[in-house]
């Protein structure tokens, strides 16, 4: 949407952000009595940062799209395109971006919006709040987006590159002792996650000075933790080719269980495809649209994962279930961060599966993911029957 909207704009942008602290100024006095309007104070804080407060905040800024004078095509082969000199407006819970033609236009655009908020009690942070040449660039979600000479460019902010340093950083100061395992449990959902937030716009000269990064401060904690060794013993302890699927030397990992570190390089970059028009995942008019778009997304898997999930068409073997759910996609890195080590990580499992009687390859075995509650159920099946092969598990990439 982003990518979409900006490449049609031409010269500026305004950033704009409620301030829900900030009351208008025609807002009426408070209610009675005052201790009912404690309690709802207490109720509305207890909501912002809430999982219920993106929604209210929606509810809220209902219309901002026709307040800000947007207009779309409703008929034709470009439906759903907004109309020639029609803003732009991109809004996530109380984020918002207009994209304007001219600097005029932002303008008329910003006090029209300022007295659509007055009414509902809102006003913009001004300290937030700017119009701006794309040329100049502007930060949104974490992202930069800016014009260079006459090509737009959408690449993780500054901002944004500098809390995942700081992260990756805290996080092995924090494992200072500890072994190698420990370190690729904490740091692998921060890369996956970060990775897979950020793999739609132009990220892939940023994930390599990432992956250097990460060189530098993993050979700065084992050189902190075999502070007399060699560093060429050093090198050979923690680092080498531990993935059979990547021809590098240098890829941190453990060399008593094999486990190994991934690289923020190795996720692959899938473009943004836009959303049509005014569709909303809330309609059910448009499940069927919705179902097949989440459908089209690849997972922020390794290639050999999803070869298997390809190759199963998603399903579990032993339930025949979905192995992902079709749910509405993680919106940040700290949400992709969480559904690694919630869904790939706990629900799924590559498992070597034994085919008995049934058609498969000559020498009977294969490779598939299933459930980890299957997996489970599967393996108590075989304890209870000794006759049987027990299957052999192995973590994924």
């Amino acid at each position: 949407m982003l990518a979409a909207a900006s490449a049609a704009m031409d010269s500026h942008a305004i950033t704009i952000l409620p301030d829900m602290s900030l009351p208008g100024r025609d807002t009426p006095r408070p209610f009675q009595p005052p201790v009912a309007q404690r309690d709802i104070k207490a109720e509305v804080i207890y909501c912002v940062g809430g999982v219920i407060s993106p929604c209210l905040l929606n509810v809220a800024l209902h219309g901002l799209e026709e307040a800000a004078g947007v207009c779309y095509k409703t008929s034709g082969p470009r439906a759903g395109d907004t109309r020639p000199g029609s803003p732009v407006a991109v809004r996530y819970a109380d984020d918002v971006v207009v994209l304007c033609h001219s600097q005029q236009q932002a303008a008329r655009v910003r006090a029209r919006l300022t007295e659509w908020l007055a009414p509902r009690g809102l006003a913009f942070n001004e300290d937030k709040t700017r119009i701006v040449h794309l040329s100049e660039g502007f930060d949104f979600l974490g992202f930069n987006v800016r014009r260079y000479r006459s090509k737009l460019l959408i690449k993780p902010s500054k901002a944004a590159v500098r809390r995942v340093r700081e992260r990756l950083a805290s996080e092995l100061r924090t494992l200072r002792g500890s072994n190698a395992m420990a370190v690729i449990a904490a740091l692998h959902p921060v890369i996956r996650g970060w990775a897979a937030y950020y793999r739609g716009v132009v990220s892939s000269r940023l994930f390599g000075s990432l992956d250097h990064y990460l060189w530098h401060i993993t050979y700065k904690w084992a050189t902190w933790r075999h502070a007399n060794k060699p560093k060429r013993w050093i090198a050979g302890r923690y680092f080498g080719k531990f993935s059979k699927f990547r021809n590098d030397h240098w890829v941190f990992g453990d060399r008593d269980s094999g486990a190994y570190m991934v690289r923020f390089s190795w996720t692959a970059i899938e473009r943004h495809v836009p959303v049509k028009g005014a569709a909303s995942p809330d309609d059910p008019a448009l499940a069927s649209y919705w179902a097949a778009r989440r459908k089209k997304v690849k997972p922020p898997l390794d290639g050999y994962t999803l070869r298997l999930l390809t190759r199963q068409d998603g399903l579990c073997p032993l339930c025949g279930d979905h192995l992902l759910t079709a749910d509405q996609p993680p919106q940040s890195p700290e949400q992709r961060e969480r559904w690694w080590l919630q869904v790939t990580r706990k629900a799924i499992a590559a498992s070597y599966l034994t085919h008995h009687g049934r058609p498969g390859p000559a020498d009977g075995d294969q490779t598939r993911l299933v459930h980890a509650s299957c997996q489970r159920a599967l393996h108590a099946r075989q304890r209870r029957k000794p006759a049987l092969q027990p299957a052999t598990p192995s973590r994924l990439a």
